[in-house]
């Protein structure tokens, strides 16, 4: 029986105010799927992305990547999840910005005790994100110094706390002196407020002229030449968002005269397109969260209705942590 449900939709891309809240129909799910109820809805950089239309989608859609919330019903041959299961998500297919949708189950995975609906809607995303960074694009080692571009961010905050847990130095970079003070209560080391200093000098200095083995840059094109530029020979930049815009046009040549440098824009739902894959980088995050070692700061909550703003804020650098949206 098909249920009604409130989502964001948008039919042109373009700024926050393309963003409808919509009324939507909502059938049984069907063979492999699940309908779920959220109760809380991550918001993400990504989002921006799709809805401005630097990343192309096919319109009109819903938006949003990462919820958590109660199965209410699930389809012909699911047989790990049961209705009343608490579950979460972090990644394709769009339409997390809703109360109620169908999703995939092999896409879904339970939330253990001890993870709340927010917590869980905070992390899975930004989370597992951190995860295949720091364990599988470039496995960091205990010892290692290396730099984090946007430490305060949802992002950020999380992957600098998982680096220190693995025994690694961070140097994170933010816009102010406020979220420079974020980063560092979330395992920054160092800080360098790129505003008023010059985050490459400040990195050669920290390590002594030699660079870091990795640069995590989700920042990009106002970032770009200056995080190959801290990196020490071998090393590897790591360009996984680009919230200042793209990065233009480069010189391969670069890589060869700056230190036979490695480059490399991954994306979550390459790392985690196979189901185990997604389930081990979920268990992995919740384990460092239940054992303390990473805290997830939801600093910012609206209503979904008021989803235009909270990508206002996004853009404008209003925020620090992670963003929820509440059905």
């Amino acid at each position: 029986m098909a249920t009604t449900a409130k989502a964001i939709r948008f039919a042109k891309t373009g700024g926050p105010e393309v963003l409808e809240l919509q009324e939507v129909q909502v059938g049984d799910p069907g063979p492999g799927q699940i309908r779920i109820r959220h109760h809380a809805i991550g918001l993400n950089y990504l989002d921006t992305y799709q809805r401005s239309g630097l990343y192309k989608l096919e319109l009109p859609s819903g938006l949003g990547s990462e919820a958590a919330g109660v199965v209410e019903a699930v389809g012909s041959g699911v047989a790990d999840l049961r209705p009343g299961d608490r579950v979460a998500y972090g990644g394709a297919p769009l339409g997390a910005y809703s109360d109620v949708r169908l999703m995939p189950a092999e896409r879904v995975v339970k939330l253990p005790d001890g993870i709340g609906f927010e917590q869980a809607a905070a992390m899975m995303l930004k989370g597992m994100t951190a995860e295949y960074l720091l364990r599988r694009t470039y496995q960091v080692k205990a010892g290692q110094t290396i730099l984090v571009q946007a430490a305060a961010g949802g992002v950020g905050l999380i992957l600098c706390q998982w680096a220190k847990a693995l025994g690694v130095t961070v140097i994170g970079t933010a816009g102010s002196d406020e979220k420079a003070a974020l980063a560092r209560a979330h395992g920054c080391e160092h800080t360098v407020v790129y505003t008023r200093e010059n985050f490459t000098a400040r990195v050669r200095e920290i390590t002594g002229g030699k660079g870091v083995p990795v640069v995590y840059d989700s920042v990009g094109k106002d970032t770009f030449m200056g995080s190959l530029d801290c990196l020490e020979p071998f090393g590897m930049l790591v360009v996984f968002g680009a919230s200042s815009g793209p990065v233009p046009p480069f010189d391969i040549n670069l890589l060869q005269t700056k230190g036979s440098l490695f480059l490399t824009r991954p994306t979550l739902n390459t790392y985690n397109a196979k189901r185990e894959a997604l389930v081990a980088s979920a268990n992995a995050l919740f384990d460092v969260v239940l054992a303390g070692k990473v805290r997830i700061e939801i600093n910012q909550r609206y209503a979904l209705k008021d989803a235009a703003q909270a990508h206002r804020d996004l853009e404008a650098r209003k925020t620090t942590g992670s963003t929820l949206l509440i059905p």
